[in-house]
């Protein structure tokens, strides 16, 4: 069975189809949408059952653990544990937009959401369509890129439909993704004051060095 194609506006987001998204979550969909990098897989993060169903449809190991899209730092602060200034400088530098943080997960978490690491990546997407996904959910989606393990990540709908459209029951069209590289992700569940850059992605390694040394 091919998914549903919803076309949301990327700037307005219509509400009556944020409303239906978020209705879609709630009963434990998975959802493909726009970031402001690539197109991902949007569930509930602690709905077990959705978030097992992300791991089938991309065939992806399951030690790796899902980054999750925020709605801003309160949401970061209310999933996350043992933090410290860096979290507040990179946020504040970058937020909303394309960097990933990876942190100590809170017990707000299923350990299973965080493959078992204890750990939970989070992002404020500079994208209007999850933004208002997650406010009006109340809660962070994931956001796993809507790709097969080892293929090229989706920067439009017809991508996702070509790769998994019969793997997932909505597919959300907002146009063209703004950017065409991942996202950078730097790692601060390491310990006070440690960090290390995992990717460099749209945001330079420089820039990062230089918002922490603020």
């Amino acid at each position: 069975m091919s998914a549903e194609i919803l076309r949301v506006h990327p700037d307005e987001p219509q509400p009556d189809r944020i409303d239906y998204i978020v209705a879609c979550l709630r009963k434990g969909d998975v959802i493909a949408l726009p970031t402001d990098t690539f197109y991902g897989l949007a569930v509930d993060p602690v709905n077990l059952h959705a978030v097992e169903r992300i791991y089938q449809i991309k065939t992806r190991q399951k030690h790796k653990p899902l980054s999750l899209l925020i709605s801003g730092l309160a949401q970061a602060y209310a999933l996350a544990r043992d933090t410290d200034s860096m979290l507040d400088k990179l946020a504040d530098r970058f937020w909303p937009g394309p960097l990933t943080i990876i942190v100590r997960a809170s017990s707000k978490l299923p350990l299973r959401s965080t493959a078992n690491t204890g750990n939970v990546a989070l992002r404020v997407p500079d994208s209007a369509i999850p933004r208002a996904v997650v406010e009006r959910f109340g809660l962070p989606i994931t956001a796993t890129s809507a790709n097969l393990q080892g293929a090229s990540e989706c920067t439009h709908a017809g991508c996702v439909r070509d790769q998994i459209g019969d793997r997932v029951p909505l597919i959300v069209d907002g146009g063209p993704t703004g950017r065409s590289q991942p996202t950078t992700i730097v790692d601060l569940s390491l310990g006070p004051g440690r960090w290390e850059i995992l990717r460099e992605g749209a945001i330079p390694t420089h820039e990062v060095v230089m918002a922490l040394q603020r």
